[in-house]
């Protein structure tokens, strides 16, 4: 409870309340993650359930009863007469996992290596900084696509779908890293030269344990804030190789999948197959992306 007061009297929160937009993106991230979390008790059906689905409610239009079954859902249903409003909540429970996951994996991996390549320097350095530097020199997604299709291409068959997922934050987290470990290095040169390190060095500290619980707390501000914002980017890469159809598996699918499968019917006149999965994923990338921005403007001592 201390610690929540101390929160709530910060400078942090104080800031945090005077700013509608950080405001209005927390509550629609908020509302977002909710209701991914408690899907099952809030979607009227379970669309990964292929027993629970009746196909003559297909094609059902937003909040007008079925031709054939007389059921009414609020946002339609799509062709195999899934209600779209809980294949978006499930959905949203995949494109989260997977953007959090990836983030978790890619800050942990790119840490780590910027705290041994700005403690350490000399030829460690120059390694990890150049395999960086040439990974920057492509895209993203292109780093993630060829990442997945490698890990696709060794890996049985019959266990594609199921390790589909982990494959999809190995790529993604693999793809991200790099930012974390440059961030993270460059703060770590700064760091090791200070008095406490040095006194860390003088009493027999291993360096591991000085990386670990001396250097790296020091670094924790702003990799937050790339973590914050790179969680946005995360979300939109999944939907990226979900739409190209090398993302998540059709028994799974992410808001990207939902959006690949609308696309199909855009001109055929189901335009809320492709629109509400859409406008769920713009709001979640946009809100999520906008608290990363304030948050990144607030811990900047230069702007307080």
């Amino acid at each position: 409870m201390e610690a929540v007061s101390n929160f709530l009297a910060s400078d942090l929160f104080y800031r945090f309340r005077k700013s509608p937009v950080a405001v209005l993106a927390f509550i629609v991230t908020a509302v977002l993650v909710l209701s991914a979390l408690f899907a099952p008790l809030i979607a009227p059906q379970n669309p990964f359930d292929p027993g629970s689905l009746n196909l003559m409610n297909g094609f059902s239009q937003p909040g007008e009863p079925n031709q054939f079954t007389g059921e009414t859902f609020m946002l339609g249903t799509d062709d195999q007469g899934r209600d779209v409003f809980s294949t978006i909540l499930y959905g949203l429970r995949i494109s989260l996992f997977v953007g959090f996951s990836a983030v978790m994996f890619a800050m942990v991996l790119g840490s780590v290596l910027g705290l041994i390549a700005g403690y350490t320097g000399g030829r460690t350095d120059t390694i990890i900084m150049r395999i960086a530097d040439i990974q920057l020199t492509f895209p993203a997604i292109l780093v993630a696509l060829l990442i997945f299709g490698i890990a696709k291409g060794i890996t049985p068959p019959s266990y594609r779908d199921e390790v589909a997922i982990w494959v999809l934050i190995l790529a993604i987290g693999l793809s991200d890293w790099v930012q974390f470990a440059r961030v993270v290095r460059g703060a770590t040169l700064v760091e090791r030269n200070k008095e406490y390190v040095q006194a860390a060095k003088l009493i027999g500290r291993k360096p591991m344990a000085i990386m670990l619980k001396h250097i790296l707390p020091n670094t924790l501000g702003p990799v937050l804030v790339i973590a914050t914002i790179s969680l946005a980017l995360a979300i939109i890469a999944e939907a990226t190789l979900s739409f190209l159809g090398v993302g998540a598996p059709p028994t799974q699918p992410s808001l990207g999948t939902l959006i690949r499968i609308g696309q199909g019917f855009l001109f055929s006149g189901e335009y809320w197959i492709l629109l509400y999965p859409a406008v769920t994923l713009l709001a979640l990338a946009l809100s999520v992306n906008l608290l990363g921005d304030w948050l990144r403007d607030a811990l900047n001592p230069k702007l307080k």
